[in-house]
C-alpha cells in the first residue's frame, strides 16, 4: 500500500473511531446513512462510488477523491471508466477541477500499480504452491 493511502487510511480509521465513540448519536446516524448510500441497490455500488468520485472532484476534496478511487479500484473499475468519470467531473466543475484531476491521476496510478503487483504476487504464490 502506498504511503499516501496508508497514512490516509490510518488517520481516517483513528478519527472515525474517535468521532463514532463520542456518544453523539447524530454522528452515528450520518455515518450509517453515508455507508448505506453506497451499497448495491438499483444502482451498483461501483456506479455509486464513481458518482461519489465526481462529487468529490467537483467539491475539491482530495481525501474524498482518494477514498472513492480506492473503493472504485476494489470494485473493479476500469481505466476507461475512470477517465469517463474524470471527464464528467471536469464538465460539471470546470477548470477548477484540473488540480484535483492531477491528484486523482497520480493516486490512481499508484493504486492500479499496487493492484497489479498484488495480483502478480498472488499468481506467483499460486504457481509456487502448485509446484509449477
Amino acid at each position: 500500500m502506498n504511503d499516501t493511502l496508508k497514512k490516509f487510511n490510518k488517520y481516517r480509521t483513528e478519527m472515525n473511531n474517535r468521532i463514532l465513540n463520542s456518544d453523539f448519536r447524530d454522528f452515528k446516524k450520518f455515518f450509517a446513512l453515508d455507508n448505506k448510500a453506497y451499497l448495491n441497490g438499483a444502482l451498483s455500488a461501483k456506479n455509486k462510488k464513481l458518482m461519489g468520485l465526481v462529487a468529490s472532484m467537483v467539491l475539491r476534496c482530495n481525501d474524498c477523491i482518494l477514498y472513492h478511487l480506492d473503493r472504485s479500484v476494489k470494485e473493479g473499475t476500469t481505466l476507461q471508466e475512470f477517465y469517463e468519470t474524470f471527464n464528467i467531473a471536469l464538465i460539471v466543475g470546470g477548470s477548477i477541477v484540473i488540480p484535483h484531476l492531477r491528484y486523482a491521476i497520480e493516486q490512481l496510478d499508484d493504486l492500479l500499480n499496487e493492484k497489479k503487483n498484488e495480483k502478480e504476487t498472488s499468481n506467483n504464490s499460486e504457481t509456487n504452491y502448485n509446484g509449477k
